[in-house]
């Protein structure tokens, strides 16, 4: 009773966050809002919302306790071990080929790290927690592109070439959230203090773009629908939702994680698929329909799954 009685109020603490995704979505089904729209808010808030709002967190980095670098090797060890797995499963028991198989994989292993990650960390966790996620997101799109871009070239080429490491580089160094983070670094270390009305600023934009990310998210996901494949989609889900945040947690664990970063790297395993995975698809157009569909169903599982595993590990320690 103890236990369920935890998964309900951390489902109740989630609750509101999905409830802001489907805000999203309703506004794009019912409202019928133009593409437009969804267009421009995205935009806004990948180039400008979420830059900021790093940048005000990372501009006092050092208030924060110190960051283990063994998460990232929690993190990014349980990527690379989905990733064979869901390579293997996609190959044997889908007979996908190499291109199909390796974006099945990375179904299983690219999280939203920005658009929901970010907001579900903050409202559970704290802000003590997002220079953790921070740290993360600045390796996560370098790490999968790069490791997407070279999986494909291997096996439509049979060879590995330093052209596509280099571009996945080079985009990702564009990245405003890349940006926002290492320019708030830059004025953490520096020790000059933000003037107060730039802090200020910059406070008022970083509360407002957790919400507003989860709105646009759910605008955007009204776009996608389910398609053929269901038994694909079924298993990305389970390797995204299931698989990789028990391996991550078994790792972190043996690892010997503080219990706060051991919580973070399990969480932000635990979310939906991102949608820079369905963009990957679409650049590569290998699996984009039970990418798609993984995207929307991933999505709705988590606003579950995710305070189930938080649960889990309340209980665990």
């Amino acid at each position: 009773m103890e236990f369920l009685f935890t998964l309900w109020l951390q489902f109740l603490a989630t609750l509101p966050l999905f409830v802001l995704i489907l805000l999203g979505y309703l506004a794009i089904k019912i409202g019928k809002w133009q593409k437009t729209v969804t267009d421009s808010l995205t935009k806004f808030t990948f180039y400008i919302a979420f830059p900021i709002m790093l940048f005000q967190i990372m501009s006092h980095f050092s208030e924060h306790s110190h960051i283990d670098i063994k998460l990232l090797l929690v993190f990014f060890g349980g990527t690379f071990i989905v990733f064979a797995i869901g390579c293997v499963i996609a190959s044997k028991l889908f007979k996908l080929n190499g291109s199909e198989s390796t974006m099945f994989a990375m179904g299983g292993i690219y999280t939203n790290t920005v658009f929901v990650g970010i907001p579900i960390i903050k409202m559970l966790l704290g802000d003590s927690a997002i220079p953790i996620v921070a740290i993360i997101v600045i390796f996560n799109a370098l790490i999968l592109w790069t490791l997407a871009s070279v999986s494909i070239e291997f096996v439509q080429i049979g060879k590995l070439s330093c052209k596509s490491i280099l571009q996945a580089f080079k985009k990702v160094s564009k990245n405003p959230i890349i940006i926002g983070i290492f320019f708030g670094l830059i004025v953490n270390y520096s020790g000059i203090p933000l003037p107060k009305f730039i802090n200020q600023s910059s406070q008022m934009v970083s509360d407002m773009t957790a919400p507003l990310s989860l709105i646009v998210l759910g605008m955007g996901l009204a776009e996608y629908k389910l398609r053929d494949n269901l038994l694909v989609t079924t298993a990305i889900c389970a390797l995204k939702l299931v698989v990789l945040p028990t391996i991550t947690y078994i790792l972190g664990k043996l690892i010997g994680l503080p219990t706060l970063e051991l919580q973070v790297v399990v969480l932000l395993s635990s979310v939906s698929l991102a949608i820079n995975c369905y963009m990957m698809a679409r650049q590569f157009a290998v699996l984009q329909g039970p990418i798609a569909s993984s995207l929307l169903i991933s999505t709705a599982l988590s606003s579950v799954t995710t305070p189930l595993i938080l649960s889990i590990m309340l209980q665990l320690t």
